[in-house]
């Protein structure tokens, strides 16, 4: 019965004024191009106010659809030109659109509901051929919100003060990744947990995943699965120099210093696959991000059902 007045707030919330949702989407795909002209069509005939980014608006040569508003990568949750805050986000595309869209969207706390125009899709999980079902679910409020937690990047030069703007986005919904920059170099990955040395690896890198990430970069490279809602960090060395070296799981409370020696005195850090290349003498600091991203879950889509549908769990 709670659950059920749950859903009837959602509903109240989201037509006391016009509901509102703001559509990622990568616009060179011409897949992506049709799901989104599909739900402009659908949000259209309800009454759906939309927001377009000005990519998939010059592709669509639309002209009545208004873009993000300027301030969308402000601190605060941007009221649009409609005059109301964004309900909800559509990521149009495969699991890169939708950590595209969660790096975007921030800690402005809007849902994300991610529809999978990609492969696997376990963040964007809901399929074209159901999607005005989704839809008209999503906006009866008929969908329950899931948590996710990221990783937070600081980058230290090596005076141990911080250096800000060198990536797109420090937060993690995936992993930050620390790989060679030549070919043929190892790293040496000096790994201190609370200030406390784990282990200096020797390898061709190091994968920090979160429980959402674990299925991702981690699991290609021999690392363990989570469920989302652990409360966890992955260790996942790449290559290691020694076979006893083995990934392993930590709370995602505690806090990683790293620091890296290369014979090419660099080396590459990626957050989410958004990649840059920094000196030896820059250490990085790693913790849980102060937000979560908010993930909408419609119908019967699990982690579980993923792993046997998507990974063929035990076949």
């Amino acid at each position: 019965m709670q659950k059920k007045q749950y859903f009837c707030t959602q509903i109240y919330i989201a037509y006391c004024g016009p509901m509102t949702i703001a559509i990622f989407g990568n616009a060179m795909k011409t897949q992506t191009l049709t799901e989104v002209r599909h739900i402009l069509d659908f949000m259209t005939e309800k009454g759906i106010h939309v927001l377009l980014s000005q990519e998939l608006r010059q592709e669509l040569n639309l002209r009545e659809y208004p873009g993000f508003p300027e301030n969308w990568d402000g601190d605060q949750q941007p009221e649009n030109v409609y005059g109301e805050p964004i309900d909800f986000a559509l990521s149009v595309g495969g699991d890169g659109t939708f950590l595209t869209s969660a790096a975007a969207i921030g800690d402005k706390n809007i849902p994300i509901l991610g529809v999978n125009c990609g492969h696997l899709g376990f963040l964007a999980e809901v399929q074209t051929d159901d999607l005005d079902n989704i839809l008209q679910k999503l906006i009866a409020g008929e969908y329950t919100i899931e948590p996710r937690r990221l990783l937070s990047l600081t980058i230290l030069d090596k005076e141990g003060n911080v250096r800000e703007g060198l990536v797109m986005s420090p937060n993690a919904l995936n992993e930050i990744a620390i790989l060679k920059q030549g070919l043929t170099n190892m790293l040496t990955i000096e790994t201190k947990i609370n200030g406390e040395l784990l282990h200096t690896y020797h390898s061709d890198g190091l994968v920090i995943a979160t429980p959402t990430g674990s299925t991702a970069y981690n699991l290609s490279i021999g690392g363990p699965l989570l469920v989302p809602q652990s409360r966890g960090m992955i260790l996942t060395p790449i290559a290691p120099h020694s076979l006893t070296v083995r990934p392993i799981v930590i709370l995602d409370e505690w806090k990683l210093d790293i620091k890296i020696s290369s014979r090419y005195d660099s080396y590459m850090v990626s957050v989410d696959g958004r990649s840059q290349s920094l000196s030896t003498d820059m250490s990085l600091h790693i913790e849980r991000a102060p937000y979560t991203v908010k993930v909408v879950q419609i119908g019967d889509n699990s982690f579980l059902k993923s792993l046997r549908t998507k990974l063929n769990w035990g076949k």
